[in-house]
């Protein structure tokens, strides 16, 4: 960072009065802060890094007061970034704003394969942080569990489970997947039933693994009441809201079964739930019927939730949800990105795969094609509808994917000036997801706000 962008980045602080996911303010106007440790680690666990400013004073309204000796507090934060595991390579520069020294640490990102980073002296498993807005949270089990996998390349979809009770498997749709696996494969067909189910991920040492129970069990509910879909409608814009006889759903179900019957009885849901317009085709003079959302993009999203959600034990108690509100549909899957996929990279980035034996079985079960080409065809059908283009999120322990309709205006800012001349007077974070007319802060905030204050 340059000085002068230090300079910036300061105005940036006193006119937004906010830290944020990538800004961490500290006065250290007497001494350095005895312990950076929390942010050092939630900034290193993060693909974007983060950037900690000494010299502002949050308690004053972020006050330039100056930092008490530039060199001293810059070998100090050294220190404290060499306690950390990995250990953290700041990058400082400083500047006089103001008429006092301020100093900034740009803390890189740790690479994913050797996260998490965190401060040794308390160990891995309490020293992990993650940044959450403006605040470091201590990472769970799960947070923790998901780089463990990842790195021993774990896929807890080929999990063996032992309590299944002989006769709740279909045994002969078991052996049809079989022969269909063994189609042009003389070799592999030449192999004991036995060694064709290991390899096949059917069982695992001798017992089904999960993606078994979930493709072929006549209830896996009944072994994983939680590894099901919840669907709602909402007659409102969140959770809470009620309609006109005070209903708080007008639709509300649990859908449950194999992994085809979920996707099956799911895509019907969303089909009862959609309102369906009828218009004359200025073409053809034809009554035609339009869904509020195309239901090719909705089974994209519903199979991707289906065979890339995180199936640990951590996440045996969270379903599938599907939350249809009046202005959008919300999908919502256990587990963020796999890996080190990001949301920029979808649609564009081959994906490692989370669930290789599930996304295999379903191959060959419901014809899914398993080549990556969901996020594109999702964005193409929102664009042939006329809508706009989908949002893709990947929070801390979920991915959701949001489909806007038209019946709300949605983005209604179109220009960078239109944001920023209603920002001439101080507004908050919800504020401008309000003028703009979207639900969710951080998106905001990452696709709007962030980049702005990038600009020179």
């Amino acid at each position: 960072m340059l000085e002068k962008e230090l300079i910036e980045l300061a105005k940036n602080i006193q006119m937004t009065k906010a830290e944020g996911q990538t800004i961490e303010v500290k006065a250290a106007t007497v001494d350095c802060p005895k312990n950076l440790y929390d942010t050092l680690s939630s900034f290193s666990n993060q693909d974007q890094g983060g950037i900690v400013v000494f010299g502002l004073d949050e308690k004053q309204d972020f006050l330039a007061t100056g930092v008490y000796d530039v060199q001293d507090l810059q070998k100090t934060v050294t220190e404290q970034c060499n306690q950390m595991h990995p250990p953290v390579r700041a990058v400082f520069t400083h500047a006089i704003f103001n008429g006092v020294n301020i100093c900034s640490a740009e803390i890189p990102s740790v690479d994913y394969i050797l996260r998490p980073c965190y401060y040794s002296g308390l160990g891995k498993y309490k020293g992990s942080y993650l940044r959450v807005g403006d605040a470091d949270i201590p990472m769970t089990d799960y947070e923790l569990y998901k780089y463990e996998a990842y790195k021993e390349h774990t896929h807890d979809d080929e999990r063996p489970i032992e309590k299944v009770i002989p006769g709740t498997l279909k045994t002969e749709e078991i052996n049809n997947f079989i022969l269909k696996a063994k189609i042009d494969k003389p070799l592999f067909s030449s192999l004991d039933d036995n060694t064709i189910k290991e390899m096949l991920s059917i069982t695992n040492k001798g017992l089904p693994t999960l993606s078994t129970v979930l493709n072929f069990c006549v209830y896996p509910q009944g072994y994983f009441p939680q590894l099901c879909i919840t669907a709602i409608s909402v007659p409102g814009l969140s959770i809470g809201d009620t309609g006109a006889d005070s209903e708080r759903f007008t639709y509300n179900k649990r859908i449950e079964g194999t992994i085809s019957q979920m996707l099956d009885e799911a895509i019907a849901f969303c089909t009862r739930s959609m309102k369906t317009k009828t218009i004359i085709n200025p073409k053809t003079g034809k009554r035609e019927d339009k869904d509020e959302y195309p239901i090719k993009a909705i089974r994209e999203i519903i199979i991707n939730a289906l065979l890339r959600s995180h199936y640990s034990s951590f996440t045996e108690g969270t379903p599938i949800q599907i939350c249809f509100f009046s202005n959008r549909l919300e999908i919502h899957s256990p587990g963020g990105l796999y890996g080190k996929m990001t949301v920029e990279e979808l649609g564009k980035t081959r994906p490692d795969i989370r669930n290789p034996a599930l996304a295999r079985m379903c191959e060959l079960l419901m014809q899914t094609e398993n080549r990556y080409s969901g996020i594109p065809t999702i964005i193409k059908e929102m664009k042939e509808a006329g809508l706009r283009e989908p949002v893709f999120e990947n929070r801390i322990n979920e991915f959701v994917v949001t489909l806007y309709n038209n019946s709300i205006p949605v983005n209604k800012v179109l220009s960078d000036d239109d944001i920023i001349d209603y920002c001439k007077e101080p507004r908050s974070r919800k504020e401008i997801a309000d003028f703009l007319g979207i639900d969710t802060v951080y998106y905001v905030m990452d696709k709007y706000i962030n980049p702005l204050l990038q600009k020179d």
